[in-house]
């Protein structure tokens, strides 16, 4: 029953997706049904054979040992302070991201990253037939934040139709960088972290081909990769990673002060208004009930689709560590298929801020483009909302 539900719920956001279709004529069938079958494979590889399972295992075991490096950094600098709390968001998990993004530089500058993405695009390109830059910005996207994405190809940008610039901006905004990866892995499990990095790669390509279908002549169909700044030795990459983690820490901590304690005050104002007529509610339970359809279809059992949909909700509103922070002490009472669900769901920059951070960084490239994202920037969230339940939907499945 549960598959039954899951494969509805699967033609349900294909469907929304076909409806609001820019051109039904242009949409790839097959590159659609082979990243479906990839999904799938991969979906059931990783949760359903012991050779999967055993990988998830052993990656998610490097995770932790990475994060038992960063936590002796962190001591080192802020071990005097004491606190009651036995978890502080900005100790635990924001200041982690220094370390990983100086991880990701270091790589970088090893030429490891650029090979693993370079090759990887051109098979998924050659694999689905779609255009090469915009494959291979689904498979950098997995690894760079939505700026960082979108700068390593520039130099195309030129050549970019509004069509193809909505796919290139919908992997980055359907993805998430790894340099917070380490983060979300202390507030989720990790299994289901490094599994949605994956499939919203797919899933990201997948509603754009539907949403905004591009077609690529074959002589057209080239990629010039932009090379940006590249560090002069092995610690000026480790010293420009750091400062990069650092700024990304504080941008997060300083969103979350803002964000939470402006949720706190809308739910203060809901409350009063709504228990003026006998029902105290508040704005992750109304998004709860606005969500319930498509939570409910994605395998959520119904007992739990209104927490988990409020959850969702504040995600696409807020961001996706207000919503996990709010997710967390939630995970010990639900069940596994809904902790599976929600938290696949949450792995993504879908909400409103990426709008103005991703039309804001097309900007500084080229104006004109720039003006398009904001144009689209709508369309943009709601395609990389779907993308978020497709990926969550098809790990539901095989939970």
């Amino acid at each position: 029953m549960d598959i039954l539900i899951g494969i509805i719920s699967i033609v349900v956001l294909l469907a929304i997706c076909y409806l609001f279709s820019k051109n039904r004529k242009n949409i790839n069938i097959r590159a659609i049904v082979i990243m479906l079958i990839l999904q799938f494979a991969l979906t059931w590889f990783m949760f359903n054979t012991k050779i999967g399972q055993t990988i998830l295992n052993k990656v998610s075991g490097v995770f932790n040992k990475l994060l038992d490096f960063a936590r002796v950094g962190v001591e080192f600098v802020f071990g005097g302070i004491q606190t009651n709390a036995p978890f502080v968001f900005f100790f635990n998990v924001s200041l982690v991201i220094i370390f990983f993004s100086t991880l990701l530089s270091i790589l970088t500058f090893l030429k490891v990253l650029p090979f693993i993405i370079r090759y990887l695009g051109g098979a998924l390109s050659t694999v689905t037939g779609l255009p090469k830059v915009e494959s291979f910005n689904a498979i950098n996207s997995i690894f760079f934040g939505q700026s960082e994405a979108l700068l390593t190809i520039k130099s195309q940008f030129s050549r970019l139709s509004k069509d193809r610039l909505y796919m290139v901006c919908a992997s980055a905004m359907g993805s998430v960088s790894a340099s917070t990866s380490g983060s979300y892995m202390q507030l989720l499990p990790p299994r289901y972290v490094l599994a949605a990095m994956v499939l919203n790669a797919f899933s990201a390509l997948i509603v754009a081909s539907i949403l905004m279908p591009v077609k690529v002549p074959k002589e057209e169909d080239i990629i010039e990769i932009n090379k940006t700044e590249q560090a002069d030795s092995f610690f000026e990459a480790m010293s420009e990673g750091a400062i990069d983690g650092l700024k990304i820490a504080g941008i997060v901590a300083g969103m979350l002060i803002a964000f939470i304690a402006t949720m706190e005050l809308v739910n203060f104002i809901i409350a009063n208004i709504t228990g003026a007529f006998g029902y105290k509610t508040s704005l992750q339970e109304i998004f709860g009930f606005i969500l319930y359809p498509l939570v409910f279809l994605s395998g959520v059992p119904a007992n739990e689709a209104i927490q988990a949909g409020g959850i969702m909700g504040t995600k696409i509103v807020l961001n996706e560590f207000v919503a996990m922070l709010s997710f967390k002490p939630m995970i010990p009472d639900l069940t596994e298929k809904t902790v599976a669900i929600v938290s696949t769901f949450l792995i993504s920059f879908a909400n409103f801020s990426s709008i103005g951070i991703i039309a804001g960084s097309v900007k500084a490239i080229d104006p004109e483009r720039g003006r398009w994202v904001s144009g689209f920037g709508f369309k943009l969230l709601f395609g990389a909302t779907i993308a978020s339940f497709l990926s969550a939907t098809i790990v539901g499945i095989f939970i």
